[in-house]
């Protein structure tokens, strides 16, 4: 299977590693699941209404060239375009750990699913 490098942004810098189309199709079914997590915790009810059911968190691990792991709790950000997930990137020499903006993300992921197809 053949790797395109992925570049993702991050609030300061960016990072590049080995990453495959259909690891980035995964990665992408992840980030729309916490856009969708993220979007019922924004949609607070009316004061009085029923209390808003928590969302469990949204965990992606990927390992190839490296290990690669998002994690983020939809609970803690006011809205999804607030949301910064926890990003880890090893392998054998380096590991990096991280916050990144969630839609920096997504449009890093969506670039390079159109780049690969």
């Amino acid at each position: 299977m053949s790797s395109t490098p992925l570049t993702l942004n991050l609030v300061e810098g960016s990072v590049t590693f080995s990453f495959s189309p259909q690891a980035a199709q995964e990665l992408k079914a992840a980030t729309d699941e916490l856009m969708a997590r993220l979007k019922a915790v924004a949609a607070k009810p009316t004061p009085g209404g029923a209390k808003v059911t928590p969302q469990s968190p949204v965990e992606y691990r990927y390992t190839g060239d490296v290990f690669l792991e998002v994690f983020c709790n939809p609970n803690i950000w006011p809205t999804p375009f607030a949301a910064k997930v926890l990003l880890t990137i090893r392998d054998i020499n380096i590991r990096l750990t991280t916050e990144a903006e969630l839609t920096r993300i997504i449009e890093d992921v969506n670039q390079y699913l159109e780049q690969v197809g």
